[in-house]
Order: structure tokens, then sequence, then C-alpha cells
């Protein structure tokens, strides 16, 4: 079965909105795009690379999408088949793209990505994408978080969990810290919140 992993640059206050640039997401008066570049290394340059290279489609919302059409499809020597990879994109409105393969989702989108995670293929990257990850969190359907935590709060801005998700327990399977203080840290889903008493008793 196919698992969705979203995978976000992220604040200690728990912020994803506009890691890369000014100009990336500057909906609700947002100011600090671009806050994730000053911690760019060579360690955090290895890890990505490493994971860019990993077989995958992609889940994405509308505005991630508009974003990376216009970029990546003349940078693929930087991501080894972002351009073959499937692209999954939950909209209300657009239905088509020059950007192939692409497959547009509406309505239900919960029980469209059910669907995929039934389907043989690659696991399912979701980079971005706010407003998407809500409804997927919601529904149950993020496997695992694959995140890159910034040692710095913005106080403002999209959140990772800004609606809310389900009680859910996860364990760590890796984790790396950068020379400029990045934690790269994989959660794997591992089943139902376990409860106890302080000091075991």
């Amino acid at each position: 079965m196919r698992r969705v992993i979203a995978i976000e640059f992220i604040s200690l206050d728990g912020v994803i909105q506009a890691p890369g640039g000014p100009e990336e997401d500057p909906s609700g008066g947002f100011a600090y795009g671009g806050w994730a570049a000053p911690y760019d290394d060579d360690v955090q340059e290895a890890l990505l690379q490493k994971q860019l290279r990993l077989p995958f489609d992609l889940l994405v919302g509308r505005k991630t999408f508009d974003i990376w059409a216009s970029y990546w499809p003349h940078h693929a020597d930087r991501w080894p088949g972002i351009n073959a990879a499937t692209k999954y994109v939950a909209s209300t409105t657009m239905t088509s793209h020059d950007w192939q393969p692409s497959v547009f989702l509406s309505g239900d989108i919960a029980e469209h990505v059910r669907t995929l995670k039934r389907q043989p293929g690659p696991d399912l990257h979701v980079y971005g994408s706010g407003n998407l990850l809500q409804t997927l969190f919601k529904a149950d359907v993020v496997d695992a978080l694959w995140l890159m935590i910034h040692p710095l709060t913005l106080g403002e801005g999209k959140r990772l969990f800004a609606e809310g998700t389900i009680p859910a327990a996860f364990k760590v399977t890796e984790s790396t810290v950068s020379p400029t203080g990045i934690i790269f840290v994989h959660y794997e889903r591992a089943g139902a919140i376990a409860t106890g008493s302080a000091g075991g008793e």
C-alpha cells in the first residue's frame, strides 16, 4: 500500500509558510518569506539530495503546484524524477496543465487519496500545501512526517497542524542535526496513543 508522507520545512512554532523565498507565499501579509535559507548547509544539502532521489509521486495543493510548475520543469537536473513523477493536484478550478503527467482532484479529496493509496505505485510525497494537509490530517490518511525543524520562531503564518489532527502516536525512524541546527526527523505512524501515570505506576 502506498504511503502519504508530509515533507515540510518547519519552524519551532509550527509555521510552514514560504520557507523558500519572499515571493513564495506572502498571503495574509506574511513578512518572513525565505526564513529557511540562512540555515542551508552541506549536511542539509546531502540529506535533501538523498530524499529527492527516492521513488515518488507528488500530492500537492493548487498553490504549491502553481509555484512548482513555473520552476521545476526548467531545473530537473537538481531533482531527478520530478518531471516523470505523477503530480496529483487538489484543485476545484484547474483541470489541465502543460506540466505532465498531472492529475487534478476535486470533490472528496480524502476519498481520492484513499483510492490512490490502494493503487500500485510509489509513495505520495506532500510538500507545502498547508490547506490540503489540514484535509489529509482530519481524514487520517497521512502515514509519516518528514520534518526539517529550523531553530527559530516566526509567530505568524500557516501552521502544519493549523486545524488540528486526530490523536495518533508516532515513532522516530531517522534523525540528524545539521551544523546550523536544523533537526531532520522522520516520524512514522505507530498506532494509538498509550497512556500511563508518572513514574510508570
